[in-house]
């Protein structure tokens, strides 16, 4: 017999998967079975779907690694919003985070993770396959930091300097943040009708390889420098991870090694933290490894039960006055831009893994999923995951992501997150997260034709150089002297390391534009497709003109897009640059490529007259 909470998280994914499947393919009259029948044919248990059991030992792994993954993005929303000098929701105004942003991020990650893991039962009875992975769901971490740094901290700052309360100006700042993560929303879902089209005109290459750079920039890594940084914690947990998957050694009592690998690590975090507490005059490297009891008790006191609230009005009121929500569009566009491709991007990786997912209902969930984030409080849009091959690659089904929607739920409703992460260090989770990045990396290269790879490597010098700037301008921050600004202004082709930083701003700004574009172009010159390569260079010139990729303004230490019409944020004190030599650069490329093909057609041409 099943245990209870099995039972319950079955009963949740059929109803609420059958909900999702009647708003999000219903309402748009696709050919489907109804939601009644979907309940009806899962109850009758048919042959097929005992190959498809609701939840099998290796969803624990992946339930680990997106759990972590999840965690670490509610992190970062306590740390960005509870600073005083950038949302202000600390204190009195803690309860922003607590009972709004963070039990609607909750709404949103439940309703995802649960449509996505029925849409991939859907598509394991439809096919009689067993080994189909559901798609990975979260929020969206560019978003988070893009929102918070240039739509809250802004609204904050304008209301404290126009004389409101602290916790006035932090609700401003939610509530700003909120009507950036509709717009978000609206863009991902009315995006789903025409993705598609986007995704039947492009290369694989061209898709896969932008998830390869932030693969390798962003996940791994990022990650691979936490392991380093805390060996003593998190090498062990790593060695796991790589005899699971690298070496396929089953471990006794058929234990998932996700698991063994988080409870070593928290283990030897706590032996630590016991000798540490023993030996005054402990090396550094063992004090730095160590837990803080401290932080438990003054976790608590955040323990409750926080339902979701009901934020629409707020929405509608901000809504209709054209100037609260105008001036962020530059912001908001481009980010909603960035999510439905990397969205796109992900569903055809998914592809490449053996699992073909609707494009359309895939990203209308996901844009109900950023809508219903914000109606009910939270100012961040969800998206799908990068990393459905590595998900797919530990075994992980459907279950992993029922189960992380609900633990996600739990934990955000009870305001348990720093509880968690006062007892399990986080180090002792990332490897899962590092071994996920590996092969989202190899498969780029794997699941296109073999004459296309080095269009997959072109493509992921713009994620690269995203990766290297976010380091550089990390350490500016952190050195809290000569900003980039003044570097720039003084030498504006200066190089650190040799790396020039002007052409690695230009390069990583809609750097998932950018790969795609190069990555495309790549391909068709491989294929002598030289006219469709001369379109996409017209494509990038365009975008390029608009400022979707390569323009910027750089404020101090802060870089934000910067369109064709728009003008500066601080026009007296921002160095700005509008990529018009890009464009032309692109145009030339293009006149270049439509020469070449005009010549090839009439080589060719006069080899078949003779």
């Amino acid at each position: 017999m099943a245990p209870k909470s099995g039972r319950l998280g079955c009963a949740i994914e059929r109803n609420l998967g059958g909900i999702c499947h009647m708003v999000i393919e219903g309402a748009f009259h696709w050919t489907s079975i109804s939601c009644a029948d979907s309940l009806l044919s899962m109850n009758a248990q048919p042959p097929a779907a005992n190959l498809y059991p609701y939840f099998v030992r290796r969803d624990l792994d992946g339930f680990f690694g997106l759990f972590v993954d999840n965690l670490i993005q509610l992190l970062l929303i306590l740390t960005l919003c509870s600073s005083p000098y950038l949302c202000g929701m600390t204190g009195d105004s803690a309860y922003l985070l607590y009972r709004h942003i963070l039990p609607g991020a909750a709404v949103s990650i439940l309703i995802g993770n649960l449509f996505y893991a029925w849409q991939a039962r859907k598509l394991a009875l439809a096919t009689g396959r067993s080994d189909v992975t559901a798609l990975p769901y979260g929020i969206n971490t560019p978003s988070l930091l893009v929102y918070v740094f240039f739509v809250m901290a802004p609204a904050f700052k304008k209301a404290v300097d126009d004389g409101l309360a602290p916790v006035d100006a932090a609700e401003a700042a939610w509530e700003m943040g909120l009507l950036a993560c509709i717009g978000s929303g609206l863009i991902e879902f009315f995006g789903a009708f025409v993705a598609d089209a986007i995704r039947k005109q492009t290369p694989r290459a061209a898709l896969l390889s932008t998830l390869a750079g932030i693969a390798i920039g962003f996940i791994s890594m990022t990650f691979a420098l936490q392991i380093f940084q805390k060996p003593l914690i998190a090498m062990l947990p790593l060695a796991i991870v790589l005899i699971t998957y690298f070496a396929r050694v089953p471990f006794p009592f058929h234990l998932p090694g996700g698991l063994i690998s988080v409870a070593l690590g928290t283990a030897i975090a706590w032996i630590l933290t016991g000798l540490v507490s023993a030996w005054p005059d402990a090396p550094q490297q063992l004090k730095d490894s160590a837990m803080n009891p401290g932080a438990i008790s003054k976790a608590t006191e955040q323990l409750g039960f926080y339902l979701p609230i009901f934020a629409g009005p707020r929405v509608f009121a901000r809504l209709m006055v054209m100037s609260n929500w105008l001036g962020m569009l530059t912001v908001v566009i481009p980010m909603g831009l960035f999510n439905l491709i990397g969205s796109l991007q992900n569903i055809e990786s998914a592809e490449a893994s053996g699992d073909k997912f609707s494009t359309r209902s895939s990203l209308a969930a996901n844009g109900l999923g950023t809508i219903s984030a914000a109606l009910f409080g939270s100012c961040f849009p969800t998206t799908i995951y990068i990393g459905h091959p590595g998900w797919k690659g530990l075994g992980a089904r459907a279950g992993y992501s029922t189960l992380n929607g609900i633990v996600v739920t739990f934990i955000c409703f009870t305001g348990a997150i720093s509880l968690i992460n006062s007892l399990i260090p986080m180090e002792s989770g990332i490897a899962i997260v590092l071994w996920i990045g590996i092969i989202i990396t190899a498969q780029a290269f794997a699941a296109v034709p073999r004459e296309h790879t080095p269009a997959v490597a072109v493509g992921l010098f713009p994620a690269i150089a995203a990766w290297g700037f976010t380091v550089t301008q990390g350490a500016f921050f952190k050195a809290n002297g000569k900003s980039l600004f003044d570097l720039m202004k003084a030498d504006p082709r200066a190089n650190v390391s040799d790396f020039v930083l002007h052409g690695m701003m230009s390069l990583q700004q809609g750097y998932i534009f950018t790969c795609m574009i190069l990555a495309a172009i790549s391909a068709f010159l491989i294929d002598r497709k030289f006219v469709t390569a001369g379109v996409w260079s017209i494509v990038g010139a365009l975008f390029a003109v608009v400022g979707l990729t390569h323009a910027y303004q750089l404020d101090g230490n802060t870089v934000d897009f910067l369109f064709i019409f728009a003008q500066p944020t601080n026009p007296q004190g921002a160095l700005v640059y509008r990529s018009w030599d890009v464009a032309i650069g692109y145009l030339l490329m293009s006149v270049a490529f439509f020469t070449v093909g005009w010549y090839a057609r009439g080589r060719e041409l006069g080899e078949m007259e003779h």
